[in-house]
């Protein structure tokens, strides 16, 4: 296969997935569209940044925040004429907004949404979608019966050229049978935040506690399970899981240190699925492992590594080049992609103006959201309660 070829051939560019700014500037370049932000934290100030500079497709109108430091921090994130609002109601009691992003707290997720659909507003909610099973069943059959209303989950990937050329690869077959799946999402710290004062520490930390949180399986884990339910069109069987608070015993409620197994028996595949907060070594991993050869992939690059059989076939000899012209590392990973991409969340956001703009339904929806969310809250309950999960008909989208 001729190196040319492996990176022309992808899938995503003839799915109708326009790739970066200029095709959609082009064709909707009149068309702004206020927005308005529900949450400020990190994430919500990481999606304001990039809205921002996507003047052309949106106005950031006004951002919302129950914590007044939060809406101070975020002053330099929107345009000095957004308002700032600490009743989400007020968001969605303004005609002149049309879509509203949600970034809160898992907790928050499902009671912000309905109301946002229930205003008439597109929504656009972070990863993952709902706290629970019932919230994400219930979210689904409200959403679909407002199917002129956009609903978009923020599952990168899902927008990503590396990841959609992937998903290609597996689709076509080309790493053969996968069996096996390996990923971790590790980090070396308490992943607390400063507390200004006492009385805010669960407001502020929030992912600490199982009220608030659905922990390391929703915040991190969470896109890794949905790329494999998406990219194999499949979703798990039955998940095992265990995990403690194993590093940080410093009242916390959610676990530091998890690992889950999720069985696909129609696929045949078995993925693992796991996160610390005591080692920094591995950080991201995320290996999919075929008969044909295997994918290592990072947020935005990734390697395919042949398996001896293929080697032969793509002229390639104990690592070394053939006239087939494919570039190997040292280590005999193959780039998939010419170029690192993009942070995902502009590929997320130009989808989402699309949708709005042209009534496609997003990559990432309510149907897919509704999947990951139950997938998660599956993980949670078999790592805290010892007991294996079992998908039931009820879940199927």
């Amino acid at each position: 296969m001729h190196r040319r070829s492996f990176v022309k051939n992808s899938a995503f560019l003839g799915s109708g997935l326009l790739f970066g700014n200029t095709v959609l500037a082009d064709v909707y370049r009149d068309q702004i569209i206020p927005v308005a932000m529900i949450g400020c934290g990190d994430r919500g100030k990481g999606v304001l940044s990039v809205l921002k500079s996507m003047s052309a497709k949106y106005r950031i109108a006004a951002y919302c925040d129950v914590l007044d430091f939060r809406l101070k921090e975020t002053e330099k994130y929107v345009p000095a004429e957004a308002k700032a609002i600490k009743d989400y109601h007020k968001i969605l009691d303004d005609k002149s907004i049309a879509a509203v992003f949600i970034a809160t707290p898992l907790s928050e997720h499902f009671k912000i949404a309905k109301d946002a659909v229930l205003a008439g507003k597109h929504v656009y909610v972070e990863k993952t979608m709902t706290y629970d099973i019932a919230q994400a069943l219930a979210l689904k059959k409200l959403v679909r019966q407002y199917p002129n209303q956009v609903f978009q989950v923020g599952y990168q990937y899902r927008y990503s050229p590396l990841y959609f050329k992937v998903k290609d690869m597996i689709q076509s077959g080309y790493l053969g049978k996968v069996s096996q799946i390996d990923c971790r999402w590790d980090r070396n710290g308490t992943w607390r935040r400063a507390v200004p004062e006492p009385s805010l520490e669960r407001k502020i930390n929030w992912r600490m506690y199982r009220e608030y949180s659905g922990g390391l399986a929703a915040e991190l884990l969470s896109h890794q399970i949905d790329f494999i339910n998406w990219a194999f069109e499949t979703q798990p069987d039955e998940i095992m899981g265990s995990g403690g608070i194993d590093i940080f015993n410093d009242g916390r409620e959610t676990y530091d240190n998890i690992q889950a197994i999720l069985r696909y028996k129609e696929k045949g595949m078995i993925g693992n699925f796991g996160a610390t907060c005591g080692n920094a070594h591995d950080g991201y991993l995320f290996k999919i492992k075929g008969t044909k050869g295997s994918v290592s992939l990072l947020t935005n690059t990734g390697l395919f590594y042949p398996e001896e059989s293929t080697k032969k076939d793509l002229g390639i000899v104990d690592g070394v080049t053939g006239a087939t012209k494919i570039v190997v590392n040292k280590d005999g990973g193959i780039p998939i992609l010419d170029k690192p991409t993009k942070d995902g969340t502009n590929y997320a956001l130009d989808e989402f103006y699309r949708s709005i703009t042209t009534g496609k339904t997003p990559a990432s929806n309510i149907d897919t959201g509704t999947q990951a969310a139950i997938c998660v809250a599956m993980c949670n309950e078999a790592i805290y309660s010892g007991n294996n999960q079992h998908w039931k008909k009820a879940y199927e989208v």
